[in-house]
């Protein structure tokens, strides 16, 4: 791969062009946004009640089982390995729904895609393996652009394809099929990195890099607040160099692993990323399962065999209208210490009211409006989450809580799915479903409204209470939790 060298001071431009052709192209799936009336359609003719409650929630469990083991071995072998993993599994998976039939081939077509979600973490974590730290931000957000630029492409394509030219939903499938192929072929030339963040870091000289801050996760670069002296997770040495190198890796991985334990402890110690954890945890969890229901929803309001659709272009649209809305907060002066958990309770509030109107309505265009306030108030609300939680940490810590977040999400997740979806659990109708999850939302909503009422009355007691002047032989006041996490990182 000599011909593909570039210049030291330009080493990170052949990477990052090769991880966002990769990121485009796997994100290319015309197919997704029209899933449901292929799996229903003549191609598979599979009925609402099987895909419903046998197929769709072995995703769910897939990606529980499989994210933890893959988050640490992504880690271990320096995250190319996993992301060709990524690329294959897309092949698997799409080969799968184009020719596999019956209930077990599209469950097996589940199992796969739960690999391809367990490995995007590699997407996003080679950045910081193989780009300099001045420049982490910037590619970054070209990474996460590209991604929303080809799920918006693709959603639109699709749309356009069914709707003018009537095309087929499997010649839909041929087309996301040929995409993640390219994508697949793209990941062979991204150059193996010789550092990974814990297993394989590399001792830094200066200050470590920030994580990327809310902008960051609409693709725009954002100067963040101070930076985190960061020592643990660094490794002398590689591990594997000398004879006893298998012993020295047992005792490196367990290092890390108690190193990790220690520093969640002390990051989750912080209020302020407590909370804002809790409720991307709960709101995560809430917001993957409408997604991998809201297709079934539009098909029993809207039979695919009797009407138009436009799956595609409310996708597209709704994608579009987040990412705005993402950008416009970021504009937007608020003191979030103070009125964070009333911005969380009230779009939560919004989030819960489009769920309910989702599941009264009969009008299928009024369940399109529904998603579309549903799906841009999160990406709102998780852009700002995003920001805050890793404002003050560096991008080791940032990747141990997101990692910690997703996986309970996740559990969260998966007992929602078995309480409500899996046969031997309720086992309710689809609109049902929605009932629930709009009343999961408004809990959501109710306990970060009492927990901003009483962030504000405490605030205002405090403000009643006049000074008192301190005698100077008492020590001084304990200083809040944040404070301290922030020193202490």
């Amino acid at each position: 791969m000599d011909c593909f060298r570039t210049p030291r001071s330009n080493s990170w431009i052949f990477p990052t062009v090769i991880l966002c052709l990769f990121g485009f192209f796997s994100l290319m799936r015309p197919s997704e946004p029209f899933l449901i009336p292929y799996l229903s359609g003549p191609d598979k003719n599979l009925t609402s009640t099987e895909i419903t409650n046998e197929i769709l929630p072995v995703w769910t469990y897939s990606y529980l089982a499989l994210l933890l083991p893959v988050f640490v071995l992504t880690d271990y072998v320096r995250y190319k390995p996993v992301i060709i993993l990524q690329g294959i599994s897309f092949i698997v998976t799409w080969l799968l729904l184009l020719f596999g039939q019956g209930v077990r081939a599209m469950q097996a077509v589940e199992l796969v895609f739960g690999v391809v979600s367990a490995t995007e973490v590699a997407y996003y974590a080679y950045v910081y393996s193989v780009v300099s730290p001045e420049h982490y931000q910037r590619v970054s957000g070209y990474c996460r652009s590209v991604t929303l630029v080809a799920y918006t492409a693709a959603s639109v394509l699709a749309q356009l394809l069914v709707s003018l030219a009537n095309l087929s939903y499997f010649y839909l499938n041929v087309m996301s099929l040929i995409s993640v192929s390219v994508a697949t072929f793209f990941s062979l030339f991204l150059p193996m990195p010789k550092k990974s963040m814990f297993f394989h870091a590399k001792p830094s000289r200066g200050a470590p890099p920030k994580p990327p801050g809310k902008d960051a996760a609409l693709g725009e670069a954002q100067e963040g607040h101070g930076t985190v002296q960061q020592n643990s997770f660094r490794i002398p040495r590689n591990p594997g160099d000398s004879p006893m190198g298998s012993r020295k890796t047992a005792n490196v991985v367990l290092r890390n692993f108690v190193q990790w334990f220690q520093d969640l402890k002390e990051c989750y110690s912080s209020k302020h990323l407590f909370y804002w954890s809790l409720w991307w945890a709960f709101s995560t969890a809430g917001f993957n399962q409408v997604l991998n229901y809201i297709q079934i929803l539009w098909d029993y309001k809207a039979p695919s065999q009797d009407s138009s659709i436009y799956n595609g272009a409310v996708e597209a649209i709704a994608t579009f209208g987040g990412a705005l809305a993402a950008f416009a907060v970021g504009h937007v002066k608020v003191d979030w210490d103070l009125l964070g958990e009333l911005v969380l309770a009230i779009f939560s509030v919004i989030s819960a009211s489009s769920l309910f109107l989702m599941h009264y309505t009969l009008s299928i265009w009024l369940s399109y409006a529904g998603y579309l306030i549903f799906k841009s108030s999160y990406m709102l609300l998780i852009t700002i989450a995003v920001f805050q939680i890793a404002v003050n940490l560096s991008v080791e810590r940032y990747a141990l809580v997101f990692g910690i977040n997703t996986f309970v999400a996740l559990v969260i997740q998966t007992i929602m799915t078995m309480i409500v979806v899996d046969p031997r659990g309720l086992n309710l109708a689809i609109s049902i479903q929605f009932l629930v999850y709009g009343s999961y939302f408004a809990v959501i909503a109710g306990i970060f409204l009492m927990r901003s009422i009483y962030i504000l009355y405490s605030i205002k007691c405090q403000k009643e209470v006049p000074p008192t002047v301190q005698s100077p032989a008492k020590p001084q006041a304990e200083e809040p939790v944040n404070t301290i996490l922030s020193a202490k990182l």
